[in-house]
């Protein structure tokens, strides 16, 4: 039987340094070299999952197929690979620390004192284990955090040990650490890194490559120094400058640093010649496009740029199956409430609203909603988009002024949006949402079923509430179809307005099945209608002056 090899990603001296877009980077390189690869994520706060937890603190929350609420890594982890993904992918310090008190009551010590090592620390260790099997050649395991932060010795100490379980020869310890630039020295500093790896080495992990985060290029003598304070060759001191154009380019940085061919070397991998054609060519579709078009995205978590990243992501992803550039305006919805939307949405070529929870912010998306569906600019509701598209349909289409979902206000006259029936009975937060991969059945000749191409396709959830079905006949009778159900006919997933140029809100969360080699087909179709209309209207201009000029 072969030994899966793990890989295990640490960071230092800052956070948000991209300990999880190189992970992800390292899993496409092995993947194109034809290994198997899995990759995981530890993060080291004591929330069971990020599923409660506010998007300004924490981001996104990344829902899998098995309904896991997840760390935004995995995003990452997903549009760079194909690696699949479940719940034993994201590991938290409350979810470890829930399943040992959980085998503690159940008496599986023995009467033993349960203690962080070995009981935590082995609890640890077997969600690594979870990963590996006949079927793996490499599973990458990230550190969340910073070395030094004391919420994650555990997990440190953990995989310490992991490599003596296994043996270090089937094991690689990955160190990103950051190489700042001091304009009023007028040069880079390496002293952080060395306190990092210092760091990390008095905990008994000796780094076997550094990735090392910078603004300039790491000269030769600075790689030198680095790996003669830190104990590695100076081959495994591998650059990684920041990127101009995108994210998608930090696989090539590290292929020039020849990363993909040391780990190969280092871990004892049988693998063949690395082919990432397809992904240069993508990178050359990004950096010279033949279009532009411009998106609004109005939301309610906009001033922190997380909160919305697969949303982000997949325009970009539309945008580059498209040849085009997508300019993303971040738009809060209290400004189109403040401002009204002529004002702030003036000029785009279309309006994007959204998932969200709570009051705040739905005022400015129905109006936005209206705008666009009043002006026809192609329109795309997502989750909370969906139900703020039907609340204004009822009141300014239907007639129900006093249309509302019980999420906002419980006794509303014309509920259109409601509690679904699952959610009744429910009195707990975390994990509790109609979450994870459901099928949906489109109608034929709807623009959905044209933009998917196929009549039952699959999509992740992550809500709570539901359209009324009590409404469906009064919505249909004023120009609304219901172009995408459950299979059953019982769950609203698609709404649209045929007579729109393109006006088309989903239940589900689409932004969680796209790749930059794969655009999304709803937002591929999305950014297309917004294309469309940014060329019709220059169409519409030319006309104009030529008329003028004629004229005169």
């Amino acid at each position: 039987m072969t030994q899966t090899k793990h890989i295990f990603v640490t960071g230092g001296v800052v956070s948000s340094l991209g300990k999880g877009l190189t992970c992800a980077s390292i899993g496409m390189l092995l993947e194109r070299r034809g290994l198997r690869v899995r990759l995981q994520k530890f993060d080291p706060y004591i929330n069971v999952d990020p599923g409660t937890m506010s998007p300004y603190q924490h981001g996104e929350v990344y829902v899998l197929d098995d309904g896991a609420e997840t760390d935004l890594d995995l995003g990452h982890y997903e549009r760079f690979t194909n690696a699949p993904l479940s719940r034993d992918c994201n590991y938290t310090t409350g979810k470890i620390y829930q399943a040992v008190i959980n085998k503690e009551r159940q008496g599986d010590y023995l009467g033993r004192t349960v203690q962080v090592i070995p009981h935590v620390t082995d609890e640890i260790k077997a969600a690594v284990r979870k990963l590996a099997g006949e079927d793996v050649d490499v599973v990458i395991t990230e550190l969340g955090g910073t070395v030094g932060d004391i919420e994650g010795r555990p997990f440190l100490e953990a995989i310490r040990q992991f490599a003596l379980d296994i043996g270090k020869q089937n094991c690689l310890y990955i160190h990103l650490t950051f190489v700042p630039f001091l304009k009023a020295a007028g040069e880079a500093k390496t002293k952080p890194t060395q306190h990092s790896v210092e760091k990390l080495r008095e905990i008994g992990i000796q780094p076997d490559i550094l990735v090392c985060r910078t603004e300039r290029e790491l000269t030769k003598d600075m790689a030198e120094k680095i790996a003669l304070f830190c104990n590695v060759e100076p081959r495994a001191v591998i650059e990684e400058r920041d990127k101009e154009f995108s994210i998608y380019e930090v696989p090539l940085s590290l292929v020039e640093n020849r990363l993909d061919e040391l780990i190969v070397e280092k871990l004892g991998l049988r693998a063949r010649m690395l082919d990432i054609s397809d992904w240069r060519a993508m990178l050359q579709r990004i950096k010279n496009p033949t279009h532009e078009v411009t998106i609004a995205v109005v939301g309610k978590y906009i001033k922190y740029q997380d909160a919305y990243k697969s949303v982000y992501e997949s325009l970009d992803h539309a945008g580059i199956g498209l040849s085009s550039r997508v300019v993303i305006r971040r738009i809060e919805a209290e400004d189109v409430e403040r401002e009204g939307a002529e004002r702030v949405l003036g000029g785009v070529d279309g309006i994007l609203v959204p998932g969200g929870f709570g009051y705040r912010g739905i005022p400015g998306k129905i109006e936005a909603i209206r705008f666009a569906r009043e002006r026809g600019v192609p329109f795309f509701g997502i989750c909370l988009g969906l139900q703020c598209a039907v609340i204004e349909f009822a009141r300014n289409v239907v007639g129900l002024t006093d249309a509302n979902t019980t999420e906002i206000e419980r006794n509303c006259q014309h509920p259109v949006v409601c509690l679904l029936d699952a959610q009744h009975t429910i009195t707990q937060m975390g994990g509790t949402m109609r979450l994870g991969l459901y099928p949906c059945a489109l109608v034929e000749g709807s623009r959905a079923h044209q933009a998917y191409g196929q009549a039952l396709v699959h999509e992740r959830h992550r809500h709570r509430y539901e359209f009324n079905n009590q409404y469906r006949q009064q919505f249909t009778a004023n120009g609304m179809l219901f172009s995408g159900t459950s299979p059953d006919g019982k769950l609203v997933e698609v709404v649209e307005l045929p007579a729109h140029p393109w006006f088309v809100a989903v239940q589900c969360h689409p932004e969680f099945r796209s790749k930059p080699t794969h655009a999304h087909p709803l937002f591929r179709g999305f950014v297309k209608a917004a294309l469309e209309r940014r060329e019709a209207k220059k169409k519409a201009e030319a006309a104009r002056r030529a008329a003028l000029l004629s004229a005169s």
